[in-house]
C-alpha cells in the first residue's frame, strides 16, 4: 500500500478533535469519526499506523490485536505539521508543487508547505521569514 499525504492530513484533522488531555481510546478504522470519503478501512488503518510511526500522534500502551490504534493525542510534531498544512490554499499549493517534481518524502512535503507559508507571509504581511 502506498502512503497518501492527503489522507495523512485528513486523519490529523480528524484526530485533533478526538485528542484528550487525560484519556486514551481505541480508534478503530471502522469508526465514522475517522472515515475519509474515497478511502477504504484498510487504507485508514494503515495510515493511522503510519501517523504513529512518524511520531505525529501519541499512542501509549500496547497496540490493539487486530486493527486501529490506542490514541491519546497529537504530538508536538503532529501539531506542527498540521498547522503548516491546515490552510486549504497552502495544502493545494503544496500538492501542486509535489506533483510537479513527481513525489516527495513526508519531510520534503512539509518543507514545501513551510516554504509556501513563508511566501504568503511575505506577500500578505510584507514580512520576510527566512
Amino acid at each position: 500500500m502506498t502512503r497518501d499525504m492527503g489522507l495523512i492530513r485528513e486523519l490529523l484533522l480528524k484526530l485533533e478533535s478526538l485528542s484528550s488531555p487525560r484519556g486514551i481510546r481505541h480508534i478503530d478504522p471502522h469508526n465514522p469519526a475517522v472515515s475519509v470519503e474515497g478511502y477504504s478501512v484498510d487504507q485508514i488503518d494503515y495510515h493511522l499506523d503510519l501517523l504513529r510511526e512518524a511520531g505525529f500522534i501519541s499512542c501509549p500502551g500496547t497496540p490493539p490485536p487486530l486493527t486501529g490504534i490506542m490514541f491519546h493525542r497529537l504530538t508536538w510534531r503532529g501539531h506542527e505539521f498540521l498547522d503548516t498544512v491546515r490552510n486549504p490554499e497552502v495544502w493545494r499549493e503544496t500538492k501542486s508543487g509535489v506533483s510537479k517534481i513527481g513525489g516527495a518524502s513526508a519531510e520534503f512535503v512539509w518543507e514545501i508547505a513551510k516554504g509556501y507559508v513563508k511566501h504568503l507571509a511575505k506577500e500578505k504581511l510584507g514580512i520576510d521569514v527566512s
